[in-house]
């Protein structure tokens, strides 16, 4: 648990900020993917850190990349 508590916050920051580099890159959809992992990761961190702040943030996001993968496979 200590090596997802030292690393879990700058792997999802890795993802969010490629998957937005991705969405300026016009590079859909794999722009939802990479970001939408990163959003899970930092709404598991903030699970994990009892931080409602970041479980609200990142986790509102993860039904609206939810609405991108229907998108992409509906």
């Amino acid at each position: 648990m200590n090596f997802i508590k030292k690393y879990l916050k700058w792997i999802s920051t890795a993802f969010v900020l490629t998957g937005i580099l991705l969405t300026n890159l016009n590079n859909y959809p794999m722009n939802i993917f990479i970001h939408g992992l990163g959003a899970i990761g930092w709404t598991f961190a903030g699970y994990i850190n009892n931080d409602r702040a970041l479980m609200v943030n990142f986790g509102i996001q993860i039904p609206l990349f939810a609405l991108g993968y229907v998108k992409v496979f509906f």
